[in-house]
């Protein structure tokens, strides 16, 4: 026996001894992994399991390659390095909020976490949810402060968070990537990536006690435009039971008479202008462009902008390729070509924009589906201190995080009991959504006849009284 061979099995002999039958050891993709309790009794989370091969070298710019597998049992105690983007620093009103406390980024980013209750029992089939973190596709990773999933495990739903690629290293359209592409298409890496999470999940997540048929996908801001995108792409084919869009817009109408983009168009107009800016920087070859360092990969677009004057970030962003993407959302919503699944939607009071609208048009166009859909908004505003230190006010864009996953303690905000109790509600029909599609607690869809959303917030002297949560929103004329 090789010795490397020989410790590994005195390894895994170890890892099996200290195995609890509450905490097994499991078979999956590339391996075997054990969990670790979290602080709530009797659920475990797994951090930091590879769903993917490292895009790294050669595979930078490609779609996701098969798990590399490993030897012995993988104790997944540690959450893995988020995607490469910026670091996160006072001039960012998100980082005293989120941000707080960057972990490592790097382009060896594919990892995921599940937090479970039930693992190594196939036969819970209990139901599963894959979030999908926002930051404008540049920002981000799938274990931030607020990301926390024991309270959703302890309710029966096994929650997945994945990373993804950002900005450069997700979302770069290049002819010469196109050209090497099997399906003569470059950019949307980051979105092919959660593709890989989601069929991994679909194939792995019955060792964690979950159900592999009854998968809600959910994400907000541009997590949000991830689920619009995947909804309405062929490549997940009926993995997606149901679906949540928080602060991800409606549905918007195009000008009459304004053109349709053929698909691809706009992804070789900047493709085309990225090769110019790689030019620039002297990487004039697919093999200069992957030997070239993370760092002067990712410094690119300021140095060119710097430069030229272009904008830093140009089209770091999901494109209409013809193969992920056929069409744009909107395009495919008017048209009747998302998924036929139940949905949520809703955003905060002091969101960006006005999605009250587009929203509004979603859920007439979901009820003329016939399939049920629920709009909410989230009108609390968050509690400061008494100085007033906190950069965000009111129901601000990203606040309801901290109450659909009750994470308050992870947070510097004064909440009180009542804040609690308001967390409590909004998880509560988070997961029951994941459970059945629907919400319960009082929570109506929407209809013709009564197009309301769940408002969710206190009633005006501080109290948690439930009603002030299930207060319809007036229509805006």
């Amino acid at each position: 026996m090789r010795i490397e061979s020989f410790f590994a099995a005195v390894l895994t002999a170890v890892a099996l001894v200290g195995c609890s039958p509450a905490n097994p050891v499991l078979e999956i993709e590339g391996g075997k992994v054990r969990g670790v309790e979290s602080s709530v009794q009797g659920v475990y989370i797994y951090k930091g399991i590879p769903f993917a091969a490292p895009p790294v070298g050669d595979l930078r710019w490609k779609e996701p390659q098969p798990v590399v597998p490993w030897e012995g049992v993988k104790v997944a105690d540690t959450f893995s390095a988020g995607a490469m983007q910026a670091k996160h620093d006072s001039s960012n009103p998100w980082t005293s909020e989120f941000y707080w406390e960057d972990p490592a980024f790097s382009e060896d980013c594919l990892y995921l976490n599940v937090w479970t209750p039930a693992p190594g029992k196939p036969g819970k089939k209990l139901p599963v949810a894959m979030w999908i973190h926002g930051g404008a596709y540049t920002g981000g990773w799938g274990f931030e402060p607020e990301f926390d999933g024991k309270v959703w495990a302890e309710k029966g739903v096994v929650l997945v968070t994945i990373n993804y690629r950002l900005g450069i290293f997700g979302f770069l359209t290049h002819p010469f990537l196109t050209e090497e592409s099997p399906n003569h298409v470059s950019g949307n890496y980051g979105l092919l990536d959660q593709v890989a999470a989601l069929k991994w999940v679909h194939a792995n997540i019955a060792a964690f006690g979950g159900d592999p048929d009854n998968i809600t996908i959910l994400g907000q801001s541009a997590g949000a435009g991830s689920v619009k995108t995947l909804v309405s792409s062929p490549l997940t084919g009926n993995l997606i039971k149901k679906a949540i869009i928080q602060s991800g817009g409606g549905v918007n109408v195009r000008p009459s008479g304004a053109p349709v983009q053929p698909a691809g168009s706009m992804m070789e107009f900047i493709g085309n202008a990225w090769k110019t800016a790689f030019d620039w920087a002297g990487y004039d070859t697919l093999e200069k462009m992957r030997a070239a360092s993370t760092e002067d990969i990712f410094t690119l677009p300021a140095r060119y902008a710097a430069e030229t004057g272009a904008p830093t970030q140009q089209g770091l962003r999901p494109v209409v390729d013809g193969y992920l993407s056929l069409e744009s959302f909107d395009e495919a919503a008017l048209g009747g070509r998302i998924k036929d699944i139940p949905y949520m939607i809703g955003y905060t009071r002091e969101d960006m924009g006005n999605p009250e609208e587009g929203i509004r048009r979603f859920c007439d166009l979901r009820n003329a589906a016939g399939q049920p859909v629920y709009a909410y908004q989230f009108a609390h505003a968050l509690p400061d201190d008494e100085a007033g230190s906190h950069d965000m006010k009111g129901a601000f864009h990203s606040s309801e995080l901290w109450f659909m996953f009750k994470s308050l303690d992870r947070g510097d905000r004064p909440f009180t009991q009542a804040d609690w109790t308001l967390a409590e509600h909004v998880v509560s029909c988070w997961t029951n959504f994941a459970k059945t599609g629907d919400p319960g607690l009082g929570w109506k869809p929407y209809t013709p006849a009564a197009p309301d959303f769940m408002v969710f917030d206190l009633s005006e002297d501080g109290a948690s009284d439930a009603s002030a949560m299930g207060a319809p929103l007036p229509r805006r004329e």
